[in-house]
């Protein structure tokens, strides 16, 4: 997760954080091993390391991006330890079209939910300068299905929230229900995954 609405960066990945789960999200495990994923890859809030490692795992020239510089850390010194090739670079998900570079697939776990509406469309505009025409968006979020609104976790998400934001540059081509798998909930917190193609 690339940026949280509570306290610095560097903060971030000091403790545990039930999102970091030491492995892949099952959602994107399953996109990756249908063949799904393709391409120059880019993930967006890579945290630990997790998504872009898998995706290096499979041959693809990866990048993953994080504000936070621990998450950063960690991710390069698990690369190391797997004998994986992954570019890791503290950067912010607004801010993509700094790279100045485009990617085949863009890969979004637990970002897109924390921009309040004010940041969702400058975020939506940073996702498609770093896409392909043509290239395709993953993105998991939480849904509006998941009870607890208010009380914990981040802001929950519809259907129709997301299929707006990306209403003008993308064609949506899918938006499933899936889960979240977390250290907190052992059935997983509910989510969407979502299948977006830049235009």
């Amino acid at each position: 997760m690339t940026r949280t609405p509570h306290g610095p960066q560097e903060d971030l990945y000091s403790g545990p954080l039930p999102w970091d789960i030491g492995r892949p999200q099952s959602a994107f495990l399953a996109l990756a091993q249908a063949g799904a994923i393709q391409g120059r890859v880019l993930d967006v809030g890579c945290g630990t390391g997790e998504h872009t490692l898998m995706c290096a795992a499979l041959g693809l020239d990866t990048t993953g991006i994080d504000l936070a510089p621990r998450a950063i850390s960690a991710a390069q010194a698990k690369a190391s330890e797997r004998g994986l090739t992954a570019r890791f670079l503290h950067r912010d998900a607004l801010r993509l079209a700094e790279l100045g570079e485009s990617f085949d697939t863009v890969l979004d776990s637990l970002v897109f939910h924390v921009f309040g509406d004010d940041e969702r469309a400058a975020y939506v505009d940073s996702l498609r300068a770093a896409t392909k025409p043509g290239g395709r968006l993953f993105l998991l979020c939480f849904s509006d299905r998941q009870p607890g609104a208010g009380e914990y976790g981040p802001r929950r998400v519809t259907r129709e929230e997301i299929a707006a934001a990306f209403a003008d540059g993308w064609k949506l081509d899918s938006i499933t229900a899936a889960a979240i798998d977390n250290t907190l909930i052992p059935d997983g917190v509910l989510a969407w995954l979502a299948a977006l193609t830049r235009i």
